[in-house]
């Protein structure tokens, strides 16, 4: 994997190929706002099916927050993906946390993770009670 300043969003579900391009177009179209996540794709067949452990240990050293689009990502219709939270050195010990989030609020989970505007448990405490962040 590529390391870069954007954060990565791995697929991992290849069996709709239409799923993916709604999936991908939602990802890169801004909010009303004029919002994007700052995310780098990695479209290649070889992390099909990877477990998110097998992902998590791919992902490049300081790559805080990763993002999955599995098979829940494509058949479901608000496209939770799943992002995964690794913490900083200090807290290593603790391993990964995750939740979903769907496309259209991915951005805010991206940008805000990143810029360290916002810690994790911010977004922990405002999923729903099916474990998905759907924005505050």
């Amino acid at each position: 994997m590529s390391a870069s300043r954007a954060t990565l969003l791995i697929r991992t579900d290849f069996s709709d190929h239409a799923a993916w391009q709604v999936l991908h177009t939602a990802i890169r179209t801004p909010n009303e706002d004029g919002f994007l996540a700052n995310v780098h794709v990695v479209d290649d067949p070889a992390y099909r099916d990877l477990t998110t452990e097998q992902v998590v240990s791919l992902a490049p050293a300081g790559a805080f927050l990763v993002l999955v689009a599995d098979r829940a990502a494509l058949v479901t219709a608000e496209m939770p993906l799943l992002a995964v939270y690794r913490p900083h050195e200090e807290e290593a010990e603790e391993g990964h946390a995750e939740l979903r989030v769907i496309a259209e609020e991915l951005w805010g989970i991206e940008n805000n993770i990143s810029l360290a505007n916002m810690d994790w448990e911010d977004f922990v405490h405002a999923v729903d009670d099916d474990g998905v962040f759907r924005g505050f």
